[in-house]
Parts: structure tokens; C-alpha cells; sequence
């Protein structure tokens, strides 16, 4: 009995219906309700990263739109047109890589064989792979074919680098931009493949692979299909880990919690740690960010955001962080991580870079932003400590003949000018016509702009801040 021969996960569970296509329902959704109303446009064009489903979407298009028995929309996948187009060899669906094959002489067959009619479908359909391959002549040759078609002839392209792709052509065809595909859906797609594959997966292990997989599903079954062959039907998060070269989730949720406390030797520990493990360094700074732009959207739109890539264990932990933390402060930490990851494509000393990076975020962490100076001056005028008029204009200065607070060396000192005095049971003298009248027996002592700028608590706060905005402060008082 001949042995059965393995079929790799990827093309195993590749979806054959608009049901099976995960993390692209734009997509679905609009291309369903063309055929529902019989709006099929002569050309689309689908752009997205790699792996995410541009081909596989147009090949189940092709299906739905000359399967002889659909199910409403739904391709049978039962009939002979399903099963050839699956099958890559249907006359009436041609597919051209135009990776290899982008001059004039690759594109002259499908311009004369536009003319021909289907031989047992509705439509003929050229799907046409990497499109911004093709040359501007191939491009220029397609036009007139492209812009004014038969009836029974469509064109769907497919591009990782849309931008790349003729203006002349984008503007002939509808244009769907496929979005990477989430991580938690990712988890949930894995997690339904091992089920039925009968393998033994643990959750943070899934997760590792999503993670390593950056939004791509193909990506992601053909690492679990390289880690049963490594490790067999039971697959734990270190092996995920060892073969990938990431960090743990409990690991990277510990670093961003060393550095939003500022706690440096813990940051330091965990890098050498990371490095001397044979981690993946520049991957870490790209996991950090992302960890960092989930606290963000938790702070802004609750742990039950829809554009939150996390899993159920990742929120409990976000929520609580995002909690500690200010939002100022997320942004410029994340300012910090985009730089060196921009950086870290130039720079040699990988390790030195990412530990000034991150002890530079934590200094950020723990370091009062404007608004929370701001919030301590406001504090300290309610507490009475600081005089309103501070705000308003220059303390007016006092008269030299009434120091506030007289010390008994400054009353044993010679006047400075002699002035008659009135005796102790004497009423005080009437002031003159031309001279402001004197202060009342107990004046308030009033706030100078020294006595603001020499504050403890002021200056406690101003020393956390950088060197401009201290000066910008310092000078707004002045």
C-alpha cells in the first residue's frame, strides 16, 4: 500500500469559500454583493502584504462567478468548474505570474484570446499575480484591452506594492487594499487547524507563532507545520520561541513594565538576558512598539477596542498598565521605539542602541510632562502658597519704611534714613500729601518672583523636566 503523501497545512486548509477567508471581510462583503446584484466591474485589483489572501480571494471569485451550482453566492466547489479552477487547470481561468513573465510577448496571448469565447463557463478570467511586475510596454499593450473588454472577459490583478502599479491602470479597475490579518484571528485560525489535526498546542504558543507571523496566515501554518515536524503533535511555547527567536509574552509585558516604572537594572537585566538566549534584538524593539500602541488604544477606547491586536490574557495585563501611566508620556515612549527602529536598520552595536532606547523611554516614564507641572502650579495657588497675583502682573514693591518681617539684627541695624518715629502709645503719623500711605500694622506677606522660582516643590518638578521648557517656565514667571 503506497504511502499517503503529506499535503503541507497551508494548502490543506487554504479557504475554498468566501466563508473560510479570515481578517478580509471589506473585501467579502462587497465582493458578495456585486454577484448578488450582478455588478461584476471589468477589472479589480487587490492590494496587501504577502500572505494575507490576494490570491486565494480572487481564485474563490473566480469560482463564485462560473460555478455551474453556487450555494446563493458560494461556490460548490463540487462542480467541474470549481474543481478545475481549485485545480489550476480550467481553460476559461488563466492565471499569469508576473513575477517571471512581464514583457510584450507574455501579455500578447491573453490579448488575443480575449476575443474567444469561454468554453464551458460564463466568464473567462485572467488573474494576473505580482501585476507591478509587468513592464510599462506589457502595461501599455493591456490598456486598450483593459479599459474596453468583452462582455465575457474580466481581469483581477493581485500586487504587493500597489503604489508601483500604473495610475492609468488603478483608475480602470476597483480597488480592494487587504489589511494584515489580526493577531487573535490569526490564534483563532490556528487553534481551529490543530483541532482538527489532532495537535496538542498550547495557547501562548499559537500566539508566539501569530506574532512571528506579522498579520500573514500562510506565514503562520507554515510555522506550525515546521514545529510538528520539529517537535511532533505537541507543541509548547518554548519550542515556538527556540525556533522563531521572540520573546515570551510574560517576558515583553515585563520589560514594558520595567520601563514605564524606570526601573533600569531590571531593563539592562532583561536585555542581556534576551541577547545572550540568541533573541531576535531588532524583532524585540517592533514587539515593544506594538505592546506600547496597545496601551495607547486601551487608554483611548477601552480594552474592548476592535483595533486592538491582543488576545484575552495580553488585555488584562494592557489594562492594568494603562492604567499607571500617562497618556503624554505613552506617546513620547513610543516616539523613542519608532526612532530606533527606524536606527536599527543602519546601526552595528545592535544590543547598545536598544538599551539606551529603552533606558531613555524609562527616564520618559517617570519623568512629569507640562501638563503635570502645570497641575502642581495650580496646586500649589489653591494651597495658598503661591500668590494669584503671580499670574497677573509684577509684585509692586515694598516701602523701605516698612520691611516685612523685621529679625532682631535687622532692627538693632542703623536706619537707613532718619525719619522721626512715633512712640509706641502714639497714634501714627498722618501720611504726606505726595507719599503712598503706610501698609497696615500686620501686612500678608506677599509672593515675590524669586520666592515662586526658589519653591521646593517647584523645583522639584522642574528639575524632572528638559532644559528648554525649564527656561520657557522660568522666563514666563520673570
Amino acid at each position: 500500500m503506497a504511502e499517503q503523501q503529506h499535503i503541507p497545512l497551508p494548502l490543506k486548509y487554504r479557504p475554498m469559500t468566501f466563508d473560510d477567508v479570515v481578517g478580509q471581510e471589506h473585501v467579502v462583503r462587497t465582493l458578495r454583493h456585486a454577484i448578488e446584484a450582478n455588478r461584476i466591474a471589468n477589472a479589480y485589483l487587490f492590494i496587501g502584504p504577502r500572505g494575507i489572501g490576494k490570491t486565494t480571494t480572487s481564485r474563490i471569485f473566480a469560482k463564485a462567478l462560473n460555478c455551474t451550482s453556487p450555494n446563493g453566492v458560494e461556490p460548490c466547489g463540487k462542480c467541474v468548474n470549481c474543481e478545475e479552477i481549485a485545480a489550476g487547470r480550467s481553460l476559461d481561468v488563466v492565471e499569469l505570474d508576473a513575477a517571471s513573465h512581464n514583457k510584450v510577448e507574455d501579455v500578447r496571448p491573453i490579448i488575443e484570446s480575449v476575443q474567444f469565447k469561454p468554453v464551458s463557463s460564463k466568464f473567462k478570467i485572467f488573474i494576473i499575480d505580482e501585476c507591478h511586475m509587468l513592464s510599462t510596454p506589457a502595461w501599455n499593450a493591456l490598456l486598450k484591452t483593459l479599459e474596453e473588454p468583452p462582455p465575457h472577459v474580466r481581469f483581477i490583478f493581485a500586487t504587493t506594492e500597489g503604489d508601483k502599479v500604473l495610475a492609468t491602470i488603478v483608475s480602470r479597475c476597483q480597488r480592494f487594499d487587504l489589511r494584515r490579518i489580526q493577531t487573535n484571528d490569526i490564534v483563532s485560525r490556528l487553534r481551529h487547524v490543530c483541532e482538527l489535526e489532532k495537535i496538542d498546542a498550547e495557547d501562548d504558543a499559537l500566539l508566539a507563532i501569530a506574532r512571528g507571523a506579522e498579520g500573514g496566515m500562510r506565514d503562520a501554518l507554515s510555522s506550525l507545520d515546521q514545529l510538528v515536524s520539529f517537535k511532533g503533535e505537541k507543541v509548547t511555547e518554548e519550542d515556538a520561541l527556540g525556533v522563531f527567536g521572540l520573546v515570551s509574552r510574560s517576558a515583553l509585558e515585563g520589560l514594558a513594565g520595567a520601563i514605564l516604572k524606570g526601573d533600569v537594572g531590571a531593563i539592562l537585566s532583561s536585555i542581556e538576558a534576551f541577547d545572550s538566549a540568541g533573541k531576535n534584538m531588532r524583532r524585540l524593539t517592533g514587539e515593544l512598539l506594538r505592546h506600547f500602541r496597545n496601551l495607547v488604544v486601551v487608554q483611548a477606547l477601552g480594552p474592548n477596542a476592535k483595533s486592538l491586536e491582543a488576545t484575552p490574557d495580553q488585555i488584562k495585563v494592557l489594562a492594568a498598565q494603562a492604567q499607571a501611566v500617562d497618556p503624554g508620556r505613552l506617546f513620547r515612549i513610543c516616539d523613542q521605539l519608532a526612532d530606533a527602529e527606524d536606527k536599527l536598520r543602519y546601526v552595528l552595536s545592535v544590543r547598545t542602541l536598544i538599551e539606551m532606547t529603552l533606558i531613555r523611554a524609562s527616564r520618559i516614564a517617570t519623568t512629569a510632562t507640562v501638563e503635570e507641572l502645570m497641575k502642581a502650579v495650580r496646586e500649589l495657588k489653591a494651597t495658598g502658597k503661591l500668590s494669584a497675583e503671580v499670574a497677573v502682573a509684577p509684585v509692586a514693591p515694598a516701602p523701605a519704611a516698612a520691611p516685612i518681617a523685621p529679625t532682631p539684627a535687622a532692627a538693632s541695624a542703623k536706619p537707613q534714613r532718619d525719619e522721626p518715629t512715633a512712640p509706641p502709645t502714639a497714634a501714627p503719623a498722618a501720611p504726606a500729601p505726595d507719599e503712598p500711605p503706610p501698609p497696615p500694622p500686620h501686612p500678608a506677606k506677599r509672593v515675590s518672583r524669586s520666592d515662586i522660582l526658589n519653591d521646593k516643590k517647584l523645583n522639584d518638578v522642574l528639575a524632572s523636566l528638559p532644559g528648554a521648557v525649564v527656561s520657557d517656565i522660568r522666563e514666563a514667571v520673570k
